[in-house]
């Protein structure tokens, strides 16, 4: 008990539920952090190595996220501790057996993350009648297949980079985690004129001052193959992304990757984190220090929750992406006008817009 409040404060979390099927070797927990807001909306990671403590830190960054988004939910997350590359059969025993644990946990909507995608969630939706993320099939708007959070993070890095004079027609950005959110980041920012000189995954990373091309990534990847089978540009381990020369970097991978050990490696000028809680404090602070300009998780890639709070809502496909633009490119701007306006960092700017939306919402419960 106390292992699991000594990451919990007075805004939550509100329920923690650690699910155990040992006929399947299923183990799960589920962190529902806070609903002054509304019923909390938050991804299902399928990962070996998550633990209660990601969790809890994850549902915390929907918390953040949905309530600096202007949405009506609050923040929840669940993990599953397993290979996500298991067998289609079994995955989706372990799938369907979560979602039978989780039916009475009304005040927590499902959606996909790490490890699962829409088919996962038509899998809950079958089970116990919530979840979004949604195959087209069933109504749904898929957020993977659309790249929701990384068209979000284009906005945001456009927005970013008018404030700085940074040109985005030939910026130089550089990806760690080349996967669902990395792709598409990838794909709206080439749109707009960058230039992609390095991407990264699990197997390594593939780096080319030229640029690289995108579509073949993209290809590579959709095939099951790693970026560094990319014919073409250097070869490096995993942390070789880290020290690749640019003016945006896109963590897009794991929690806590970059830290007080690698930040110092960063050339960049502006750091947008597609992933939750990429960088640690310490990291974000050093950064800050060196005059890097970082894009705070919740506030930029929230593309994804708000095109499922449409869905959510009844709201179509056609209408996402101008709520998302619309949404993202506020945020980002009053995040970055009140972290120079009041000497802060931009994490604790962004954090004060989504606490006073989160208290105004808590004024309105019977139990906040």
């Amino acid at each position: 008990m106390d292992e699991i409040f000594r990451f919990g404060d007075e805004m939550g979390p509100g329920k923690v539920l650690h699910i155990y099927v040992p006929t399947l070797g299923l183990r799960s927990v589920v962190a529902v952090d806070n609903t002054a807001c509304g019923p909390s909306i938050g991804g299902v990671r399928f990962e070996p190595d998550v633990t209660a403590e990601e969790a809890c830190r994850l549902a915390r960054a929907m918390t953040l996220k949905n309530a600096a988004a202007g949405l009506p939910h609050g923040g929840g997350k669940a993990v599953i501790a397993g290979d996500p590359k298991m067998d289609a059969q079994h995955k989706e025993q372990w799938i369907r057996a979560f979602a039978r644990a989780i039916a009475g946990l009304q005040d927590y909507v499902p959606g996909p993350d790490m490890g699962t995608d829409e088919i996962a969630m038509g899998w809950i939706q079958d089970e116990i009648g919530r979840a979004v993320g949604l195959p087209r099939e069933l109504g749904g708007i898929p957020l993977d297949e659309i790249g929701a959070t990384g068209f979000g993070l284009s906005v945001a890095i456009d927005v970013a980079a008018g404030t700085m004079n940074l040109p985005l027609q030939g910026a130089r950005v550089a990806i760690q985690g080349f996967g669902a959110v990395g792709k598409h980041a990838a794909r709206f920012l080439a749109g707009k004129g960058c230039r992609i000189v390095a991407a990264s995954d699990t197997k390594g990373t593939v780096s080319s001052a030229g640029g690289l091309d995108i579509d073949v990534l993209i290809a590579l990847k959709e095939a099951g193959k790693s970026v560094t089978e990319f014919a073409e540009g250097e070869k490096g381990g995993p942390e070789a992304i880290l020290g690749v020369p640019c003016d945006v970097w896109i963590p897009a991978a794991r929690p806590d990757v970059v830290n007080r050990e690698n930040a110092g490696i960063l050339d960049t000028r502006i750091v947008a984190e597609g992933a939750n809680i990429p960088c640690t404090p310490e990291a974000e602070a050093m950064l800050a220090r060196r005059g890097v300009l970082v894009l705070p998780d919740f506030v930029v890639n929230a593309g994804g929750v708000i095109c499922a709070a449409i869905e959510y809502h009844g709201g179509t496909e056609s209408s996402a992406f101008g709520v998302i633009e619309e949404k993202i490119r506020r945020n980002t701007a009053d995040v970055i006008e009140i972290a120079k306006r009041t000497n802060a960092s931009t994490r604790d700017a962004a954090i004060a817009i989504a606490t006073r939306r989160i208290d105004n919402a808590a004024r309105t419960r019977r139990w906040g």
